[in-house]
């Protein structure tokens, strides 16, 4: 079905203002965002069928990348994905940032990108050293050690049993 049309369509089930020709219009407009994710116009549709539904941290989802977006909406959605790196995939962009539309939307994802990469930093110099992590590892192997001589000594135990009974 054709852009137009299907945004036709869900614009008509957004007039009829009831719960289920609401949820058919955000799964039209949705389907469509997957189809285009660089159209900002059908990501502020979706943000506007959010808005209906009373999902604020959504709609902020949606127009994250708009020139003009609701601050209250922007808190919602930083407020749900609160790591940079949450909100980059939430946010559905297929891409490179050069392949953004708009200035604004380009400067955006950059500095998302940008935040989730310090994060990441920040993660990597906060990891425990070597050692540290060496003694993680044998104490891993050493719980895994004794499930598994558990598990043994539980099976020849069954099959004592079992053998008993056939017996």
């Amino acid at each position: 079905m054709p852009v137009e049309l299907t945004l036709h369509k869900a614009a008509e089930e957004l007039r009829r203002g009831d719960l289920a020709s609401v949820l058919s219009a955000r799964q039209r407009v949705a389907g469509l965002v997957g189809t285009y994710p660089r159209r900002l116009d059908l990501r502020e549709r979706l943000a506007e069928v959010y808005r209906v539904l009373g999902q604020p941290a959504q709609a902020g989802r949606w127009t994250y990348l708009s020139e003009d977006r609701d601050p209250e909406e922007l808190v919602a959605f930083e407020r749900a994905y609160r790591r940079a790196d949450a909100r980059l995939v939430a946010l559905s962009w297929q891409g490179r940032v050069d392949e953004a539309p708009t200035e604004t939307a380009r400067t955006r994802l950059a500095a998302l990108y940008l935040e989730a990469r310090v994060e990441l930093q920040h993660e990597l110099d906060a990891t425990p050293n070597e050692e540290t992590s060496w003694g993680a590892c044998l104490v891993v192997m050493a719980g895994g050690t004794f499930v598994l001589v558990c598990f043994l000594l539980g099976l020849v135990t069954l099959v004592q049993f079992l053998w008993k009974l056939v017996s």
